[in-house]
């Protein structure tokens, strides 16, 4: 099987992917993110019993680059996604 392409534009859509493949497709959507300097994202793992939102929140909370995250405003999909606010690299000074 072919791997699956996704867009990297700050919406990852969890519907079409397997639970197992959820924590690793997280962290490596996060990497993917930063590479294009997109710090807020928003993860869609939809309502159902709340069981791959917990998966998500968990690959979250071990995320060293993530700063934050909460439950979705309710015209962005309220508790059947996460938005999430990645640490943003610190900017170096150079000096004079």
């Amino acid at each position: 099987m072919e791997p699956i392409e996704i867009p990297i534009d700050g919406v990852l859509d969890l519907h079409t992917f397997l639970p197992k493949e959820v924590k690793d497709l997280v962290h490596e959507y996060i990497l993917a993110c930063l590479e294009k300097r997109i710090f807020s994202i928003r993860i869609i793992h939809g309502k159902g019993k709340g069981i791959l939102k917990q998966t998500v929140q968990s690959a979250l909370n071990k995320n060293p680059h993530v700063a934050a995250f909460t439950d979705a405003p309710a015209m962005a999909g309220g508790w059947g996604a996460t938005v999430v606010t990645l640490k943003q690299p610190a900017q170096t000074e150079t000096p004079e």
